[in-house]
Order: C-alpha cells, then sequence, then structure tokens
C-alpha cells in the first residue's frame, strides 16, 4: 500500500473497526502528535489510549475519509465520523443521537508507520445541531 492507502485504511478500518491490536502495525512506537509548533509525545500508547476514550464516548463510530492529498510524506485526509453519543464528553450529557463531524487528519508517514499526527474534528456544528451547545 501506498502512504494514502495505508491512512485510508487505518482510519476506516482499524480505527473504525476498534482493532487496537493492530495499531504496531500503523502506529510508530515513537508517534508524536502536533498541536501547532508543539510536538506532544504519543507513541502507540498514547495512540491506544485516545481511541479507547474517543470509542467510550461513541462506542459505534466509523470514519469515513472523503478527500486527501499528498505532500512527500505527508497526508491529508479530510474525514466525516459518525456515532452514537453514548458516553459524556466534556461534561456533555449523552444524547443517544448519532452525531456527524467533519474534520481534517494530517499524518506523517515513514516506512509504512505514521511518525506525526494531528488534526481537528468540528464538534460545533454537530453540537449546535443537535442543542448539545448554545450561540452566545
Amino acid at each position: 500500500m501506498n502512504n494514502k492507502e495505508i491512512i485510508k485504511y487505518f482510519y476506516e478500518v482499524v480505527v473504525s473497526e476498534n482493532l487496537l491490536d493492530e495499531l504496531p502495525q500503523y502506529i510508530s512506537k515513537d508517534c508524536v502528535q502536533r498541536v501547532g509548533e508543539n510536538e506532544i509525545f504519543i507513541g502507540i500508547d498514547g495512540m491506544r489510549q485516545h481511541l479507547v476514550a474517543v470509542k467510550k464516548t461513541y462506542p459505534d463510530y466509523t470514519m469515513d475519509i472523503i478527500r486527501q492529498f499528498e505532500d512527500g510524506e505527508t497526508i491529508i485526509s479530510e474525514f466525516i465520523m459518525r456515532g452514537t453519543h453514548k458516553g459524556e464528553f466534556i461534561g456533555i450529557t449523552p444524547t443517544n443521537k448519532v452525531l456527524e463531524m467533519t474534520g481534517v487528519d494530517i499524518d506523517k508517514v515513514v516506512n509504512g508507520k505514521i511518525v506525526e499526527h494531528g488534526g481537528a474534528v468540528n464538534t460545533f456544528d454537530a453540537f449546535g445541531e443537535n442543542g448539545l451547545i448554545k450561540p452566545v
């Protein structure tokens, strides 16, 4: 698989189907998360903890990659995430509604593994449409 295919498979299959035992095949043990200009070490265990936390909130969530762009080792993926809100999230009581959120992931792939991960999810639109937050 090329880098775009690796990323697409990782999100649409490994993440969506909660195949956490496969993380070492896709995540570098030295993986960092990029937040602005900062890098935070997450490794395989950090990625696992993140995915477990998201699954607690949206146990059935899936990700669909709708567009990808490649620049060298960097893959930018636009996605749609869908899942039933069954767990508390930032103090918001579960609604049992299916929420749909868009977002962008930016991943750097070296030797077939993600060595750097970053991105953003547009939670405000989904939360606003479902009455979970109110405009100020």
